[in-house]
């Protein structure tokens, strides 16, 4: 019984994240971005302080793959919020013919 409520908040949060996103317009898609990899920036040092306890090897091996995978994320989140914000800047080609 004691997992069935961990598991109905999983599921609650997994629609409720669905929802929220599918309903953002095309413009807020870069602000939410940023806004996300900042999230991810905070999650990044809670996981360098996980695997530098110096507890158990699980917990620092936990940790460090924690580590690897914020990084990851921050890392492409970044890359894709400049690849989103290329698409508003001017093409050269265009700007000469002005």
């Amino acid at each position: 019984m004691e997992i069935v409520y961990p598991a109905f908040i999983l599921v609650l949060a997994i629609f409720l994240g669905f929802e929220l996103i599918s309903k953002v317009p095309a413009t807020l898609h870069t602000p939410l971005m940023s806004g996300s990899n900042a999230i991810s920036g905070i999650t990044l040092v809670g996981a360098l302080i996980a695997s530098g306890t110096g507890g158990e090897a699980t917990s620092t091996f936990l940790g460090t793959l924690a580590v690897a995978f914020a990084t990851i994320n921050v890392i492409g989140g970044y890359l894709v919020t400049d690849r989103m914000l290329g698409m508003f800047r001017k093409k050269k080609g265009a700007a000469e013919n002005e």
